[in-house]
């Protein structure tokens, strides 16, 4: 039983870190919405725009060192992936204000209930677009 659980783990290790820290960064984008959309007063799609930011910046790294264990030999390979990691991350983005425009500012739908739909649809994106990233192979 032990054992069929470690080749479970195994061989699923990757999209269990990416469930993990999936769940992480969709916490950080979560919590920081919540505090600048409730307490700052600020235009929703700013909060929106401050919380996937932050989000971003703490899935790149986790991401890139415990999901992915991608190594890298040298700047330029590190900003490649970076570059890479948020023009495909800013794709995700642009889903992401357009559901919250349309279930909040078109439907009218509560700002929390419309931004957790939004980051089911969001997260299912930003897998296949990190798990192509970290698995290219970058030159030295």
């Amino acid at each position: 039983m032990i054992k069929t659980a470690q080749t479970l783990i195994h061989k699923y290790r990757e999209q269990l870190m990416y469930l993990v820290f999936g769940v992480l960064t969709t916490l950080v984008n979560m919590v920081v919405f919540f505090v600048l959309d409730r307490y700052t007063g600020w235009y929703y799609l700013l909060s929106n725009t401050i919380a996937w930011f932050l989000s971003v910046l703490f899935a790149f790294f986790t991401n890139k060192t415990w999901v992915f264990q991608s190594k890298y030999t040298n700047f330029t390979a590190f900003i490649r992936e970076m570059g890479g990691f948020f023009f495909f991350r800013g794709i995700s983005y642009l889903m992401d204000t357009a559901i919250m425009f349309v279930g909040i500012s078109l439907l009218a739908g509560p700002n929390m209930v419309v931004k957790i739909i939004d980051q089911v649809v969001v997260i299912l994106a930003n897998y296949i677009f990190s798990k192509w990233i970290f698995n290219q192979k970058s030159g030295d």
